[in-house]
């Protein structure tokens, strides 16, 4: 071997192992700008979809606190499929029931409803301490021209046309979570396997453990709602007929109904919307209605949600709060009916791995 073979060559770097200080910068410019662009499409595509992900993510918390009925009759000795078809049975039966009983009555509530509030709004002016703000700011002659003007149709729908867009982009909304919802509720076990399967055997137990814990938490959750969303739908409809409000008491159910989804200020909202109506018939009936939404929300958060609940969520109230008003700002009402059981899965992932990682450490 000559000496010249001998002579060890300086290793060349690969150009899959270069550094960033010895790639061109044309190179990085491109490879910047481009993953800048990509992430900059992904972004608006996201935001083109947030409707239809919105409805995907609904519909399968949605199944989640259905699925505890399927697994309580799968107990019983049923069947899943025999179990599913019986709950999605009882479930289209409510809806079909509910839409041809309570739609009609509570759309004729709401016509009347809104072609009395004028003359609520002048009732209003009888009491002194109202009518001397009202002579101060005109707040009552304001909300009177807004409601008879029709101003506000405009503004929150666009005209007519704008409406009629919002009506049928509901009932699309609509019957997309009903569809995408039995059918999650369908293959329930399968999306369970498929995030199973997505882990790496060593940790596949772990994995396991966490998403069934996270499934029951949003199941229970959700499963509880609709008992406290009926206690408060009840209890108001029976308030408001013994003062008066009977006559409008289902369609005020609904937007009561609607308010207890959302945490800790849901209840003043809606106290607010009923107490003016109610104040408007008699000081009396405003101030028992005012007192029955003060009480009961007291009872609902110290006895009915405890035992509804029964501590599976473990959130502390202030991530409550944080991330109700996190989720209604971001979603509205569908924001804020998933904030909750999506923190105390935030949670529970902070406690069950990184906690448990920072100890190991």
């Amino acid at each position: 071997m000559s000496p010249a073979d001998k002579v060890t060559k300086a290793p060349t770097a690969s150009p899959a192992r270069r550094t960033l200080l010895e790639r061109s910068p044309f190179d990085i410019g491109f490879t910047g700008v481009a993953g800048g662009l990509t992430a900059i499409g992904l972004v608006a595509v996201l935001a083109q979809l947030q409707s239809i992900l919105v409805i995907v993510a609904l519909s399968l918390f949605l199944a989640l606190g259905i699925n505890p009925f399927v697994e309580w009759l799968m107990r019983r000795g049923l069947k899943r499929p025999i179990a599913l078809l019986s709950v999605m049975f009882v479930v289209l039966a409510v809806l079909a029931l509910g839409v041809l009983a309570v739609v009609p009555v509570v759309s004729d509530q709401s016509i009347r409803l809104f072609r009395n509030a004028p003359g609520y709004l002048q009732a209003l002016r009888e009491n002194q301490q109202i009518a001397a703000l009202d002579r101060q700011f005109n707040i009552i002659g304001r909300l009177t021209d807004l409601i008879t003007s029709g101003t506000w149709v405009n503004a929150l729908f666009g005209g007519l046309l704008g409406a009629g867009m919002a009506v049928a982009t509901t009932a699309f909304s609509v019957v997309m979570t009903l569809v995408m919802t039995l059918y999650f509720l369908g293959s329930l076990p399968q999306i369970k396997n498929v995030i199973y399967a997505t882990a790496p055997a060593s940790r596949r137990p772990q994995v396991r453990y966490l998403a069934n814990e996270m499934f029951d938490r949003i199941g229970n959750y959700l499963t509880g709602m609709f008992g406290v969303v009926t206690l408060w739908g009840v209890g108001s409809f029976i308030v408001m007929n013994l003062v008066g409000l009977g006559q409008y008491a289902l369609a005020l159910c609904i937007i009561v109904g609607a308010m207890a989804f959302i945490p800790v200020v849901g209840w003043m909202v809606a106290a607010a919307i009923v107490g003016t109506i109610a104040f408007s018939v008699s000081p009396t009936a405003g101030a028992i209605c005012l007192v029955y939404f003060f009480v009961y929300s007291q009872l609902d958060a110290y006895v009915v949600q405890p035992r509804i609940f029964s501590g599976s969520l473990n959130v502390p109230p202030v991530l409550i709060v944080l991330g109700a008003i996190s989720g209604g700002t971001l979603l509205g009402i569908v924001g804020a009916l998933l904030a909750i059981p999506t923190v105390a899965s935030l949670l529970l992932l902070y406690r069950e791995v990184l906690v448990r990682h920072l100890d190991r450490s």
